[in-house]
């Protein structure tokens, strides 16, 4: 048994896979394991995996959430702790393991950390505003009693999951529905802002409405009581955009940034506005388009 195995869902990422399995063999705590969960990649992401040591587990792109992927590497690993990374992130230091674990043994209630993201020259710039609201540098690890977190840079104590296994029927935000009901059951979690990764988003227009539709979706079957309504569109989506206009300004990037910001605004608030609109279960179809670039997506749409 492993003190921390990490688990990496990836599907296409042979652009940024390489870095992370590279950096995860430069950690301070050697004690690792890694365990890459595929979904159907098509590109190079196994075979540039398959140059390491890790343990590779297949899922088929029909199977696949966010939730089932994480269960089955999970079921994979054997460390006593599980640290959950994108595919395409990256820490920006060798003992980013060793930080993630440390408030697990500084209090035995922790049954969740998760680390500061920040982005690179390749994030839009709305979305550098929103690493900074979300994952601010505060200067240590601290406790809180509210369920927001990220599987983007997060790691669960395994005894906790076997207690709670992720959903695999949410279609996205399977992180924020696990801390939920580990608070529910009285644990405790913990932000680690020692413990940067940079998280690397190349989307399209489309991809990332998807991304904000699917997510909402998910929030609303995790809290039925929230609501987001057309005026909350009208609302936010100028709100953000003049917020972001102001911040490039000041920052002296405003002209090559403004068009973007107008775009990735749009596309956040009006796929959470469709999100919140959906009714009943979401179509095998729509899941597709979710999760899977527009090629797959046709094959699937072939299929069923």
């Amino acid at each position: 048994m492993a003190l921390c195995s990490v688990v990496i869902r990836c599907h296409n990422e042979e652009k940024h896979i390489g870095k992370l399995l590279d950096c995860i063999m430069q950690q301070s705590i050697r004690d690792v394991e890694i365990v890459v969960v595929d979904s159907g990649s098509t590109d190079r992401t196994v075979a540039i995996a398959q140059q390491y040591p890790i343990r590779l587990v297949h899922i088929q792109p029909g199977e696949f959430t966010f939730g089932r992927a994480l269960n089955r590497g999970i079921v994979a690993a054997s460390g006593q702790y599980i640290l959950i990374a994108s595919a395409h992130v990256y820490p920006t230091a060798n003992d980013w393991v060793e930080k993630m674990l440390a408030p697990f043994a500084a209090d035995s209630r922790v049954a969740l950390t998760f680390g500061r993201q920040i982005g690179n020259h390749l994030t839009k710039y709305s979305e550098h505003q929103i690493f900074r609201k979300w994952f601010p540098p505060e200067p240590h690890w601290y406790l809180q009693d509210h369920p927001f977190c990220n599987n983007a840079n997060a790691c669960i104590r395994r005894d906790v999951w076997e207690q709670l296994p992720y959903d695999e029927q949410l279609t996205g935000l399977e992180d924020l529905d696990w801390a939920k009901k580990a608070l529910q059951k009285g644990y405790l979690l913990a932000y680690v802002p020692e413990a940067p990764i940079v998280h690397i988003h190349e989307e399209t227009p489309q991809r990332i409405l998807n991304r904000y539709r699917r997510e909402a979706i998910a929030y609303k079957r995790i809290f039925p009581e929230a609501h987001f309504s057309l005026r909350d569109f009208l609302y936010l989506f100028p709100t953000n955009v003049i917020s972001d206009w102001y911040h490039a300004w000041q920052e002296g990037v405003f002209w090559s940034n403004w068009k973007e910001i107008v775009i990735f605004r749009l596309m956040q608030f009006w796929g959470t506005y469709q999100g919140y609109r959906q009714r009943g279960e979401v179509s095998e179809m729509l899941k597709r388009r979710f999760y899977y670039p527009n090629k797959l997506k046709n094959q699937f749409s072939r299929e069923i």
